[in-house]
């Protein structure tokens, strides 16, 4: 069973694209500007649980699950992976604010959702007033720039993109295993619920789910690219205002410098490192809450 914010309606929308009708699982609450957040991997929208209720006391939020995650559409990833392309999720969540008629909206992402916000602000760019991305430098940034030490800690982002159906079949031998070794190193299992935990462990030992996992890193490591370097060629950067905050304890610290990084792509950042790991949202869910109302207000 999914996990449910209070006083938040579950809700489904479909959307046609190339690669047929696609069903975007969310959930949405609260009264005011509209604000919506999308979750990393290998996660859900579940991630939001502790800071979604409030920030509905002063916003309109919907909490998404992204293409091939959670309770959304799972479709098979095409040869050149632009099924789980960053512009093909992107315009998912983009075709459902428009359905809720929001033609304007903050948006919030974390990890690989921090991405997909990435390229919707990119590719709609008069849709997203503000846009927040927790611990995450630019894609082609961090592929361009991998060190010994990055590849080590990130291997994950090297092993995922391997041909189908190598990692699939390894990580689907054991699911628990795997996502205890990977979530589990950046801060420990503790700070899941069980609940979050049994939402996050369904999607790794879904067959579908595990493999369009893998297409969204195959993605990143192939026609995301193509994407981003078409940006940096066109000199196309983010003019909305941009809040970058990263794990001091994580990997984008010790290995990027997110505010430069960022700054190369964006005209508007600010941003700093807070006291803790890689899952900001469910680690330090007060400090978030704090910087989300004083940048989206």
């Amino acid at each position: 069973m999914s996990v449910s914010f209070s006083g938040f309606e579950s809700r489904k929308f479909s959307t046609e694209s190339v690669d047929g009708s696609i069903e975007i699982s969310y959930l949405i609450g609260g009264n005011g500007p509209p604000l919506l957040l999308l979750h990393g991997f290998p996660q859900t929208k579940a991630i939001w649980s502790l800071v979604a209720p409030e920030l509905a006391k002063q916003f309109t939020v919907v909490a998404a699950d992204l293409r091939g995650y959670g309770a959304s559409s799972k479709p098979h990833g095409r040869q050149d992976h632009s099924t789980y392309s960053k512009r093909s999720m992107a315009a998912d969540q983009h075709n459902l604010m428009k359905s809720l008629g929001f033609d304007q909206f903050f948006l919030l992402g974390h990890d690989r959702g921090g991405r997909v916000s990435h390229r919707l602000a990119m590719d709609f760019p008069e849709s997203v007033l503000r846009l927040m991305v927790l611990d995450i430098s630019p894609t082609l940034t961090m592929y361009e720039n991998t060190t010994m030490e990055f590849a080590k800690g990130y291997w994950h982002w090297f092993f995922l993109i391997q041909p189908e159906p190598v990692p699939e079949k390894m990580i689907g031998a054991n699911p628990e295993y795997w996502l205890k070794n990977h979530m589990g190193r950046h801060a420990g299992t503790g700070i899941f619920s069980p609940e979050r935990w049994a939402e996050y462990l369904a999607g790794a030992s879904n067959t579908e789910g595990l493999h369009a996992m893998c297409e969204d890193y195959r993605a990143a490591a192939s026609i995301d690219l193509v994407h981003d370097r078409a940006d940096r060629n066109a000199g196309n950067n983010l003019k909305m205002p941009l809040r970058v905050l990263w794990g001091e304890h994580g990997l984008v610290n010790k290995c990027f410098k997110p505010i430069e990084d960022w700054k190369a792509v964006a005209l508007d950042v600010s941003g700093r490192a807070v006291p803790s790991g890689h899952y900001i949202p469910e680690e330090v869910p007060d400090l978030l809450l704090a910087e989300a109302r004083e940048f989206f207000c």
